[in-house]
């Protein structure tokens, strides 16, 4: 249709999947930035098991999300979503074998580098068993509530696995690939068919969120949540009249993620609030939209005296200060630039964060052994912007996409202005949503917007080897 000579040759007919030359150069720009960091800062390069991992990561993705686009993009519904499911469950598991072992000799135990938070899950979860439920009740009713839904959910979960870490992490593995359905689903419905199936391979192949699967922490279920409550809001806002059953769905979902994170509640509510005021009414009806915005209110008067008010506020109220604690810490460790990384400086290139480390410092294992997933959201977020762009100013069509735009916006935007705006762990719950922007921006290029993208190849390697650099040279080892 539109390649020709490794050239393309570009219509105003939607691409309908994730071309081979836009691959390829994900790759070639990939391994250019990790040779030219590895020599430049030779003595600080990555050991090579975090090399290899990186390129094995970055080439599956490149390679299988082109070769799978194209494959898929004729099979029926039903077909498409068995492949993709299984295919994603598959990916998962194996990254779940693998890693177990792999921390094992990397660290003794089968928890990554730095695990205070995940064995603090895993020992609470063993000690909940041990005292019962009146104990662990009270126990929790001391703590904030957004510390509570992870313990209890392991808890149950190792009443029936007998506490076992690698069955736990295959229940997340499935957890995680009927997330990449519901991300299709949420897709199809906003974007379009081709832009679903690319958003949900996109997810399949995701190295971010396959590694998690492989990790004792609460992120993939938390991630699940809130994939599953956003998209059967948005399917509650499409229905042709208001189910009391999807509207009770929704509301348990969304309450729900107060007790794994308190923002990712508050910024959902914000999303839903957006998309019910704002958008059209070719996509929800007046009566629909008078009804929801009504229970909407009483649901927030109703929550507006109680415990998921309170902590939501202090949250907010603590934005600054916590950037401000952070930046602080850092620089008394001797990361003397970090006080440049403000909320204003990072606000504006939320779409792309976090950049990869692919530097050995500061025994920051984990964030050399992502590296290859980080770069990956480095290279799509032209694509992102282009459908932002597109969805403001081309086809106006962000009415209609108002309930993911206010998530994603919302959510990333309290991010970057709470201090942790390059941490992959707390920038995460936007991933998923962030690729379907991605699969959109892809499906919508022409002649007009490739030239950005041929623009953004030179950009990319500017942001992986700045960030070596800044890295480094906040230290001052450079």
């Amino acid at each position: 249709m539109f390649i020709h000579n490794n050239n393309f040759q570009l219509s105003n007919i939607l691409v309908p999947f994730f071309p081979k030359q836009i691959s390829r150069r994900g790759i070639l720009i990939y391994l250019i930035c990790l040779g030219t960091v590895s020599l430049i800062f030779f003595r600080h390069m990555m050991k090579l098991d975090y090399i290899v991992i990186g390129i094995v990561w970055v080439l599956l993705f490149f390679l299988l999300s082109s070769r799978y686009s194209m494959k898929w993009i004729s099979l029926p519904e039903k077909k498409f979503v068995r492949k993709l499911f299984w295919t994603a469950f598959a990916f998962r598991v194996v990254w779940v074998i693998f890693s177990f072992f792999f921390y094992i000799v990397k660290t003794g135990m089968p928890f990554e580098f730095g695990s205070s938070d995940a064995m603090g899950y895993h020992d609470e979860a063993l000690w909940f068993q041990e005292i019962g439920f009146a104990s662990t009740w009270d126990y929790l009713s001391h703590r904030s509530i957004a510390d509570a839904g992870y313990p209890v959910y392991l808890t149950l979960l190792y009443s029936v696995t007998g506490g076992s870490i690698i069955i736990t992490r295959i229940i997340k593995s499935l957890l995680s690939a009927w997330m990449c359905v519901l991300m299709y689903r949420l897709a199809k419905r906003n974007v379009g068919e081709e832009a679903g199936r690319m958003t949900g391979i996109f997810c399949c192949l995701m190295p971010n969120l396959i590694m998690y699967c492989g990790l004792h922490l609460k992120e993939t279920e938390m991630l699940f949540l809130t994939v599953a409550a956003l998209e059967r809001a948005d399917a509650l806002l499409r229905s042709p009249k208001v189910n009391v059953w999807n509207l009770i769905v929704v509301a348990l979902l969304v309450v729900s993620l107060f007790f794994f994170r308190t923002v990712l509640g508050a910024t959902m509510i914000f999303a839903i609030l957006s998309a019910l005021v704002f958008s059209s009414n070719a996509l929800m009806g007046r009566w629909n939209r008078v009804v929801l915005i009504s229970w909407a209110i009483i649901a927030l008067v109703v929550m507006a005296g109680g415990t998921l008010a309170n902590e939501t506020l202090s949250v907010w109220e603590g934005r600054s200060e916590n950037q401000a604690a952070k930046r602080d810490y850092q620089v008394y460790k001797g990361i003397k630039w970090a006080k440049y990384a403000t909320g204003s400086v990072m606000a504006p290139i939320m779409f792309v964060l976090p950049f990869p480390t692919m530097v050995d410092v500061d025994e920051q294992y984990n964030q050399q052994l992502i590296n290859g997933g980080n770069y990956v959201r480095n290279f799509f977020g032209i694509f992102t912007l282009i459908a932002l762009f597109s969805a403001i100013f081309v086809k106006k069509n962000w009415r209609d996409l108002a309930l993911i735009g206010s998530f994603i916006i919302s959510y990333l935007g309290v991010i970057c202005m709470s201090g942790f705006a390059n941490s992959e762990r707390f920038l995460l719950p936007g991933l998923p949503f962030l690729l379907l922007m991605a699969a959109y921006g892809v499906s919508l290029l022409d002649e007009r917007n490739f030239k950005w993208v041929r623009i953004w190849y030179y950009i990319v390697p500017v942001m992986v080897i700045g960030w070596a650099v800044f890295k480094l040279g906040s230290r001052g080892i450079l």
